[in-house]
């Protein structure tokens, strides 16, 4: 497989990846939104989740803009 197919394929997967994280921290940022509204304390493994969920979120991301950087590249 050629190195322009392989970088296709896992930016798709990294895409897929980022859209699953954000559906389970949706989770938890429901819970936090709604101690927030309800002026009550959110419970610290919703905060915890959050906090996992979004730092995995920013790695992947970053990830993505180096597989799409090296994409670029190759097709100059």
């Amino acid at each position: 497989m050629s190195r322009k197919s392989e970088l296709k394929k896992a930016i798709g997967d990294s895409e897929r990846e980022i859209e699953a994280l954000e559906k389970k921290r949706s989770r938890s940022q429901s819970a936090l939104m709604n101690a927030m509204l309800n002026g009550t304390q959110p419970d610290p493994a919703d905060t915890e989740y959050f906090r996992v969920f979004s730092a995995l979120i920013d790695s992947e991301r970053e990830n993505l803009r180096n597989l799409m950087k090296e994409l670029t590249e190759l097709k100059k």
